[in-house]
């Protein structure tokens, strides 16, 4: 169980930490010197890992960045002062972020009288009444003395025996807020692990700095272990990150498919009091990150979108902090909803749809809203990188979607068919060109395959057409196939010229030109270059060549085609222009499958 204290600076948080566990959490000179918490502290007792957060106003994005994900908050009340300022505001921020159960530590008994102890404990009890925390039980206690010491530790053990191990789904997260260098050992992280499971030897990765390393090493709530799992305290000491981007608080230490960092991110918000503007500055605290960021608002219904300054590490339902510019007032909280925001329409009607599908606890669920509410589809490794789920790959569509977009393809192809009657139609990746439906390359694959598999659309040369629809070829250039078919398969990958092909037909080149031009529309051929004809099954042969290389340069294809060094650049170069490939530098890069 991880337990993180909250209260007004002063009122003996760290003194409690002390006589729970035996341990000062105070670590830096300067809060020796001040007596006051100024960072994080971590102390352990048995399986309880205690987060002591500094209760003054400046230092609140420190206790921001202490009390994501745990399990109980300790809500430390002194007895002479009775709830401040940081109180209320530590109350709201337990609140915000949804943290599920707490206890209230009355102390600094020792310096009032009971009287005064009864009042402030009813106090505490209003206090906490209209929240999500009332109910909770409060031990006065002194410290000093070790008054209710005793009563304190045996709710909190009681607390941590009952407490179900949180499931382990989804993939490793630990978010990061505290970083430091072991002689002999090398870097040490520590934070909550969030999610997922990790263990020595395996590969993870610093998802803002961008650098992967080896776990070396896990302590899991301060002692030696082989695994860390989530809701658990980590260090982990990291191995591999020599030369590499620092490390700091902020950043989260991730394994598997989880999304890369974000600048802006669509979210359920709360505010605490009245209402923000559209496109107010805020500090975001989400995790350990503190960012300033933007404000964009959707609806009136609390959804809105944040825009940051720099980049944060997200997944859906990750909870968060907004304050005003200043870092002095905490405006409100909530939860991330979508980490993939559209570039454009972020608050059009069915993106709200979207938006209030995704929010859906069950994940069963929210993919049949989504799928119900998105003609489009729903990218799958989106889907699950977003709710950090296992990798996932593939577009899925309801029925209904999937039926009409098979409707709009073969319409589209009867259109295509009226403008070009004596043509094939376009290849089986343009069947939805012209219609505006921004549907992936591999969907239009799928939905082509599954139309050709059913015989309602035919593949014909590089194109493809209605089963119905019937290209006839005019007869002079009939008769001329049959003449020029023959040789171009003789020829397989290295077809003659345009001149070479006239001098074998007995024919004159502009018309055969001519001729071998409308054969092309009818997918009988390819014209390659502005002299040369290939047949269909040539150009596909080609392409696979090519897809088959590590690196395709002119020099490289030539040798692996055997088609000579002229022609090979010509091949390149129709590649490049029709987006079978693309020019980096001297060298060819795939962009598109050989089919």
């Amino acid at each position: 169980m991880i337990v993180a204290t909250a209260g007004h600076v002063d009122h003996g948080k760290t003194s409690l930490v002390k006589a729970l566990t035996g341990v000062d959490a105070d670590r830096l000179p300067e809060e020796k010197k001040r007596g006051m918490t100024i960072d994080l502290g971590f102390a352990y007792m048995a399986d309880i890992g205690f987060v002591d957060v500094p209760g003054h106003e400046r230092f609140v994005h420190n206790m921001l960045a202490g009390v994501s994900g745990i399990d109980l908050a300790l809500l430390v009340v002194a007895a002479d002062d009775g709830p401040m300022p940081q109180t209320r505001e530590h109350l709201a921020i337990l609140g915000l972020l949804g943290v599920p159960r707490a206890a209230v530590a009355l102390t600094k008994v020792d310096r009032v009288p009971p009287s005064r102890v009864d009042e402030i404990k009813g106090s505490i009890e209003e206090l906490l009444a209209p929240t999500v925390l009332a109910g909770a039980p409060v031990f006065p206690a002194s410290p000093v003395r070790g008054d209710g010491i005793g009563a304190l530790k045996a709710f909190l053990e009681a607390t941590a025996d009952g407490l179900a191990p949180r499931e382990i789904h989804g993939n490793f997260r630990l978010s990061v807020d505290r970083c430091f260098s072991v002689a002999g050992a090398g870097l040490v992280v520590t934070g909550t692990a969030m999610s997922g499971e990790i263990g020595v030897g395996d590969e993870v990765r610093a998802l803002l700095a961008g650098t992967g390393a080896r776990v070396r090493g896990i302590h899991a709530h301060n002692a030696p272990a082989q695994h860390g799992r989530a809701g658990q305290r980590l260090a982990l000491n990291l191995a591999g990150l020599e030369g590499k981007a620092p490390i700091a608080r902020g950043d989260w230490i991730v394994a598997g498919a989880v999304p890369e960092p974000v600048r802006r991110f669509d979210a359920r918000l709360r505010v605490l009091e009245g209402a923000l503007k559209n496109w107010t500055p805020v500090h975001l605290h989400l995790g350990a990150a503190d960012v300033l960021a933007r404000v964009a608002l959707l609806d009136d219904s609390g959804l809105v979108q944040l825009v940051l300054e720099r980049p944060v590490g997200a997944v859906r339902g990750d909870r968060f902090i907004v304050r005003d510019p200043s870092a002095r007032r905490t405006l409100g909280g909530g939860s991330v909803i979508d980490v993939f925001p559209p570039p454009r329409g972020r608050a059009r009607p069915e993106r709200l749809a979207w938006l209030k599908a995704m929010e859906l606890e069950d994940d069963s669920a929210a993919l049949s809203a989504l799928l119900e509410s998105a003609p489009l589809g729903v990218d799958m490794a989106r889907f699950a990188a977003n709710r950090n789920l296992p990798a996932a790959s593939g577009w899925r569509f309801s029925d209904a979607h999937w039926r009409a977009l098979r409707g709009k393809a073969l319409a589209n192809l009867a259109a295509w068919h009226a403008r070009a009657p004596d043509a094939v139609g376009p290849a089986e990746d343009r069947i939805l060109e012209g219609t505006g439906l921004r549907i992936s390359r591999e969907t239009v694959l799928e939905l082509a395959r599954e139309l050709i598999t059913e015989r309602l659309v035919v593949r014909e040369g590089q194109g493809v057409r209605l089963a119905t629809h019937r290209v006839e070829v005019n007869p002079v250039d009939a008769a001329l196939w049959k003449r020029v078919e023959p040789l171009l398969e003789q020829a397989a990958l290295r077809p003659p010229t345009l001149a070479e092909l006239a001098v074998q037909c007995s024919t004159d080149v502009k018309k055969l030109e001519a001729a071998l031009s409308r054969l092309a529309r009818h997918g009988k051929v390819v014209r390659v270059s502005a002299n040369r004809f290939f047949l269909p099954s040539a150009v596909r042969q080609l392409e696979q060549i090519a897809a088959s290389m590590e690196q395709i340069t002119a020099a490289a294809f030539r040798d692996r085609s055997g088609i000579g060094r002229n022609l090979a650049i010509e091949v390149l170069e129709f590649f490049d222009r029709t987006r079978r490939t693309r020019r980096v530098g001297d060298a060819h890069v795939l962009i598109r499958d050989a089919r």
